[in-house]
This record gives structure tokens, C-alpha cells and sequence, in this order.
């Protein structure tokens, strides 16, 4: 086994005294193209995408506006603060597409105490480039948590996990 990255976090004391704690707020999703030897890593909690390049051994971390997972630590455990980050990576041979959610905590809880009833999952889909310049933002129909992208049929096939018919295809150009 191989073991490589650090989490890419700022809070020197987090890394120092809470490890499991900081480890759960940065709980991510994983995904490889053997093809160009990219792995990228998005962030469940806050808007943190990482890029490796297992080929050239580089490393690019890309941070969007809502930053990092944010979190208080009760009981040894992260209890998430902050937003609602990502929840599904795909590395194809052109791009990374990440669904993304953006929904803050503190507004999940006052609208659930209000009835308010939000969708599960995210309405978008973040295109970056292999090096993790931002491409595209879609802003989708339909709340979605997974996705499966067919660049050559130009199609990506999404799970809505609201509806009784739960795939979904998209034509990337169309959206």
C-alpha cells in the first residue's frame, strides 16, 4: 500500500488536536481515469476540489467561494457548520464534472423548522478542467447525487433520488 496528500486544510490546530473530527468534515468523494492518470477529490462539506496527476505527480487544490468544510467538534465528532459541497465526482477523458449542492446548514435547519421541505441532493453540475481551471456551470430541472458522463454520446446520466423515475439523461449541450 501506498499512502499519499495531506488534507488541505488552514486550521494548524485542527490538524494538531481533532484528526478524526477534521477528517469526517473532509469526507469526499473519489474518482480516477487510468487513461490521463487524474484523481480528483471532492469535498462532501464546503467547496474543495482536489486534482492529483498520478503521471507527473502533481497536485492542485481548487477552492470555490464558500471554502473549506467548516464544522464545531462535539463529543470527539464534526458536527458540519457550514454547506452542503459535492456529491459525486466523474474524471473523464477531457474534464471533471461534480455534482454540487451550495445549501447552508443554517438554512436547512430554519427552513425544516419553518416546514420547509428543500429536495435532497444538488442542482449543479461543475465542469473543470484537467488542471482544474473552471469550464462550465450547468443549473439543472431537477435536484440530482449522482451522475455517469458520456462525452462521447455528449450525455450525462444523473440520479434523482426525489422522484419515482430516479435516472435522468441530459444532453450536454442542451443544458
Amino acid at each position: 500500500m501506498h499512502k499519499f496528500g495531506v488534507i488541505p486544510t488552514v486550521d494548524e490546530d485542527a490538524l494538531r488536536n481533532v484528526r478524526p473530527a477534521l477528517a469526517q468534515a473532509w469526507r469526499s468523494f473519489i474518482d480516477y481515469n487510468p487513461r490521463n492518470g487524474i484523481l480528483a477529490v471532492a469535498t462532501q462539506l464546503g467547496e474543495v476540489l482536489e486534482i492529483y496527476n498520478l503521471k507527473d505527480s502533481t497536485h492542485v487544490v481548487c477552492m470555490g467561494p464558500h471554502g473549506e468544510p467548516e464544522f464545531q467538534v462535539s463529543g470527539g465528532y464534526g458536527i458540519p457548520t457550514g454547506i452542503m459541497g459535492f456529491s459525486d465526482v466523474q474524471v473523464t477523458d477531457r474534464a471533471i464534472y461534480a455534482v454540487f449542492h451550495g445549501r447552508s446548514f443554517k438554512d436547512i435547519v430554519r427552513d425544516a423548522r419553518n416546514g420547509i421541505n428543500h429536495p435532497d441532493s444538488g442542482q449543479f453540475i461543475y465542469v473543470f478542467s484537467l488542471a482544474g481551471k473552471p469550464l462550465k456551470r450547468y443549473v439543472l430541472d431537477h435536484y440530482i447525487c449522482g451522475i455517469s458522463v458520456d462525452e462521447q454520446r455528449g450525455v450525462i446520466y444523473a440520479t434523482d433520488v426525489n422522484e419515482d423515475e430516479p435516472i435522468l439523461e441530459y444532453s450536454i449541450k442542451t443544458i
